[in-house]
């Protein structure tokens, strides 16, 4: 899934993902509380309810309800549109029933809240925005027109106009808050899934390249001994037909294709077997594979190895594709923004693992260094930066997957902007861009050496 694709994941589509049966039950839900509470009123506390006009309107929520699971299929996905008017029917409903219950004296009247919140996780701004208003608008029209709510002696129960103010102060306050709120939650969690989801994808794909490896080193193996027999059933043949050019010069054209083959073979098998057998390797190796990729991007890349005090010889550490997919991801970002220079440097000892990438770019946005790695993370790009990159289209999302990818080999990343020479605007050249630094404890990525074994011969694949 590329950075495009889930930017096609609009609100509109989100609410394409509800399921008509779920809103089935919540109504189904929502009926029998609105009937157990008329009942309690009615029964329990002797209220004078306009009892023919609730159970119509409570009649009307059970005809949809009805109508909707003998028309439709029970796993219908709604549109947009239908989810809108799924939930602007519940809110048209439910005020509905408070107006013949008291407005806004009826304690339930809070129940105005669910529909807002329903749309503000699933529709698009537009929908929630148009809910939101007609909920206020609603519970705005029960402050002055409603049916009171009367006892068996007549008598009207009412909250004092003081009450009745902060109970749609309250409610207005709520529509917005939670609106927003659930919003916001809701988008997070969505950007989120995507995210994982594409990491998940990215981290597969590397390691179905390294399956691939080994699939293409057996191959090699096995199909060595029968281009060895073409090869020598044609030399024969050679030999065999001096008296009939023309065939001799077809064998000798089966020769030079066995031997084709042989090289072709020869190389995959060979980098079949390293990406299968090189399970360890040097950092500095396993950083020169990661930058390999961005060596003829336009910038140079300088790499300097050198241990921390206390440090001894350069550690084996493991040759993992989440490791080596997270590791090319930053390399890619400092290249992306560069303008002409970019440093990988590594250290370690004892105790940890250290890589640090700076460029001489322009550097982390300031106010967006604390937000870094979070998913699909956008930010309004001036008219310089568009004109420069015009092709580039930043979500966030490779620092997101190189975060979490290297955060599952036990590392821990920290986000940084360098400082120019004496506060001014650094030139090309000088490290004065963006810097992240990758750590890792030496037991999450360098090997025990009892653990350095040989792998042995790629094993026979049958067909």
């Amino acid at each position: 899934m590329s950075q495009a694709d889930l930017g096609l994941l609009e609100e509109g589509q989100r609410s394409n993902f509800i399921r008509l049966r779920t809103l089935i039950i919540l109504r189904w839900v929502a009926i029998v509380g609105q009937l157990t509470a008329i009942s309690v009123a009615r029964e329990l506390y002797d209220l004078q309810l306009e009892l023919g006009l609730c159970y119509l309107a409570v009649g009307v929520s059970v005809v949809g309800n009805l109508v909707a699971m003998f028309v439709f299929p029970e796993d219908k996905r709604l549109s947009e549109a239908e989810n809108f008017l799924m939930v602007m029917f519940d809110l048209l409903q439910l005020c509905l029933l408070l107006f013949l219950t008291g407005g806004l004296h009826n304690p339930f009247s809070l129940l105005v809240l669910a529909p807002a919140t329903v749309s503000a996780a699933v529709l698009s701004l537009r929908s929630t925005i148009l809910l939101n208003v007609t909920a206020l608008a609603l519970i705005t029209v029960m402050v002055f027109a409603h049916l009171p709510l009367r006892t068996t002696d007549g008598e009207i129960l009412a909250l004092p106009q003081v009450f009745v103010f902060g109970q749609w102060t309250a409610l207005a306050i709520a529509l917005a808050f939670i609106s927003v709120y659930a919003r916001r939650a809701t988008k997070e969690m969505n950007a989120m899934s995507d995210a994982l989801i594409a990491t998940q994808m990215a981290l597969a794909r590397a390691q179905k390249l390294s399956d691939l490896g080994g699939v293409v080193a057996a191959a090699a193996h096995e199909l060595g001994t029968p281009l060895a027999t073409i090869k020598l059933a044609s030399s024969e043949l050679i030999d065999d037909l001096d008296a009939l050019p023309d065939l001799q010069d077809d064998a000798r054209l089966i020769r030079a294709q066995a031997d084709r083959c042989r090289d072709i073979l020869r190389g995959m098998g060979r980098a079949g077997k390293d990406d299968l057998h090189l399970r360890q390797a040097p950092l500095s190796e396993l950083l020169r594979e990661a930058a390999e990729p961005h060596e003829n991007r336009g910038k140079h890349i300088t790499m300097d190895f050198a241990p921390l005090p206390g440090g001894g010889a350069q550690p084996l550490v493991l040759r993992r594709p989440d490791i080596l997919h997270g590791l090319r991801n930053l390399i890619q970002n400092a290249v992306d923004f560069a303008r002409s220079e970019v440093w990988i440097d590594a250290g370690w000892d004892g105790s940890r693992v250290l890589v640090r990438i700076r460029d001489d770019g322009p550097g982390y946005p300031p106010h967006l260094i604390r937000r870094l790695g979070d998913p699909l993370l956008r930010r309004r790009r001036s008219a310089a930066d568009r004109g420069a990159r015009p092709e580039y289209e930043g979500m966030g999302l490779g620092l997101f997957i190189a975060k979490t990818l290297l955060e599952r080999s036990g590392a821990e990343l920290s986000f940084a902007n360098g400082a120019a020479p004496s506060g001014r605007e650094g030139e090309a050249g000088t490290p004065h861009g963006a810097i992240v630094e990758v750590t890792w404890p030496a037991l999450s990525i360098v090997p025990p050496e009892t653990a350095h074994t040989p792998l042995g011969e790629n094993p026979l694949i049958e067909t």
